[in-house]
């Protein structure tokens, strides 16, 4: 069915976005959404929440994360899909991913200090549910506040990237342990919107290669951040690796994501949807 209304990737305040689980899902249920799923980074405490307020709305709702992993030096994210919340080896491998966040957030603030940007990291305090996840997007939306810049891309534009104050890499999970926890607690893992990631032909072949050697087996191809011509390019990778595809809006905030939950196109023809494989999983 690549015509069912399915989001399978967004954020509510127990990661960093801005709407509780409840309010996620009455907006997906107002914006036509049948198959629902909360993604939250690194992170499974929102997951009771968002499939009784699903149920509530007359959704159909799939567990759901986004696991952050470092691959060829570039931080990738593994959606995870279908799994048992419950799951002790999933919840400590997202407990230790999480870890490193305050450390990094810390060194963040100071070197925005160093820049002429005082109290950076306990205003980003002030929009993050869960500290255990506080990360870019909560400095950005402070440095909005704050007047530094008009929106969170000029943030990004000017801060928070490689190059420009405010920088700090994190080490992630690696690749297969991040597919391994999904999978080991009956779930699927899907690499989250390719497209974003810088790298070469090679390194994303790579990248694919070993993602579905560890046991990966869906693609995100229809999401926010891809475009039209990237929704056929990634169709084909599915297809060429032997991939499901997936569909997710990520969305964070009404104000900051340009693609509103349930307002993607279909799936592609010719691609098996990652619902098809999640059919018992679905509540």
């Amino acid at each position: 069915m690549p015509t069912l209304n399915a989001d399978l990737h967004c954020h509510s305040v127990v990661s960093d976005g801005t709407l509780t689980p409840e309010q996620l899902a009455e907006r997906a249920a107002a914006n036509g959404v049948a198959l629902w799923s909360l993604t939250d980074h690194d992170e499974v405490g929102g997951q009771q929440r968002a499939a009784a307020a699903a149920r509530a709305s007359g959704m159909r709702y799939v567990t759901g994360t986004e696991v952050s992993v470092t691959f060829a030096g570039e931080t990738v994210h593994i959606v995870g899909l279908g799994f048992d919340a419950d799951d002790e080896a999933l919840r400590a491998g997202l407990r230790a991913t999480r870890g490193g966040r305050g450390a990094r957030a810390r060194e963040m603030s100071e070197q925005l200090a160093a820049a002429g940007i005082e109290g950076a990291y306990e205003g980003a305090l002030k929009y993050v549910g869960n500290p255990e996840l506080i990360s870019r997007t909560h400095f950005a939306r402070f440095l909005v506040e704050a007047g530094v810049c008009r929106d969170t891309g000029e943030v990004f534009r000017r801060f928070l990237t490689e190059g420009h104050p405010g920088f700090v890499p994190h080490r992630w999970a690696g690749l297969r342990d991040a597919v391994r926890w999904i999978t080991g607690a009956g779930g699927i893992a899907v690499i989250a919107h390719p497209a974003r990631y810088r790298f070469t032909a090679n390194e994303e072949y790579a990248l694919f290669s070993e993602f579905k050697a560890h046991g990966g087996q869906g693609v995100e191809v229809v999401t926010g951040s891809h475009t039209v011509a990237e929704y056929a390019r990634y169709a084909d990778t599915a297809r060429e690796f032997g991939l499901a595809a997936s569909r997710g809006s990520d969305f964070h905030s009404p104000g900051e994501s340009h693609t509103d939950l349930g307002q993607l196109p279909p799936l592609p023809g010719a691609v098996t949807p990652v619902w098809d494989l999640l059919a018992d999983r679905i509540r």
